[in-house]
């Protein structure tokens, strides 16, 4: 599934192809993602022009001069495809500028969606509130953590992925950011010490700002709008990489699954 780093990927490839443009036709080719399109999703967006780009957590923002904001998740399998060459079976939306740009949003799978949102109520639309701070902001902070995982007996790497503690973080990065902050990720997040936070923070912003410089992480379906696969699964340390050596130490790396998805982590590296 397409997480924070390549969604914030897919949002700057979209803004240079549609930030001030105005938007001369929409097409929907089904009636439906994961939940339906919204049936006022082309009266108002046809004729809208594009304000800013955005990102919240993993989903992208399209702000229009309608003081409407078009919201879409990619869910596991969606990607936008600028300029295509020719239609393909899975272009569910298709938005085309008046300046001749077409973007087609795909998504062979359909778990993702599309939202119109009214833009002065975004931070208090269903699954964006109550969210927490976003990891690359001022917000994330060893304080914040620590007051989050106060008296808190669950693993620390559980709490990282509850959105309403840190918003858009997901499996992989979390292994990741663990690994560079050497934090046990089944660790009672309540005892996880102030020192390892400190490291913790930086770990995750560390991170998540080289996948996105990398284009992000592609496995199955992920590829930026562009059409270019995320190069940072090369840079995994730990993720994915059950029984080969810890680049660090030599061990070999150990793989759990923990609510229902994997962990992977080194036994001498992670405290």
């Amino acid at each position: 599934m397409p997480e924070l780093p390549e969604v914030e990927t897919t949002v700057r490839g979209l803004a240079r192809f549609l930030e001030g443009e105005r938007i001369a036709r929409v097409q929907v080719n089904r009636p439906d993602l994961r939940r339906p399109f919204p049936p006022d999703l082309v009266q108002t967006l046809t004729g809208a022009r594009v304000t800013t780009m955005g990102r919240r957590a993993k989903y992208g923002l399209i702000h229009t001069d309608r003081e409407r904001t078009m919201v879409f998740h990619l869910g596991m399998s969606g990607r936008w495809r600028i300029e295509p060459e020719r239609p393909e079976k899975h272009d569910h939306l298709v938005l085309e500028t008046e300046s001749g740009h077409v973007l087609a949003l795909n998504d062979a799978r359909r778990f993702g969606s599309v939202d119109l949102v009214e833009t002065d109520g975004l931070e208090s639309w269903g699954p964006f509130a109550g969210m927490g701070p976003e990891p690359l902001g001022p917000d994330l902070t060893p304080r914040h953590l620590k007051q989050a995982f106060q008296g808190r007996t669950a693993p620390v790497k559980q709490l990282l992925l509850d959105q309403a503690i840190v918003a858009g973080l997901g499996n992989i990065y979390v292994c990741e950011a663990l690994f560079r902050a050497g934090i046990r990720p089944d660790k009672e997040a309540g005892r996880v010490s102030r020192p390892a936070l400190a490291r913790l923070v930086p770990a995750i912003q560390q991170v998540l700002s080289e996948s996105i410089a990398a284009g992000g992480s592609t496995i199955r379906d992920y590829a930026q709008p562009t059409g270019e696969l995320g190069y940072f699964a090369a840079s995994w340390q730990v993720y994915g990489r059950e029984g080969e050596p810890c680049t660090t130490c030599g061990a070999p790396v150990l793989r759990f699954v923990q609510g229902g998805r994997s962990t992977f982590w080194c036994r001498q590296c992670q405290r």
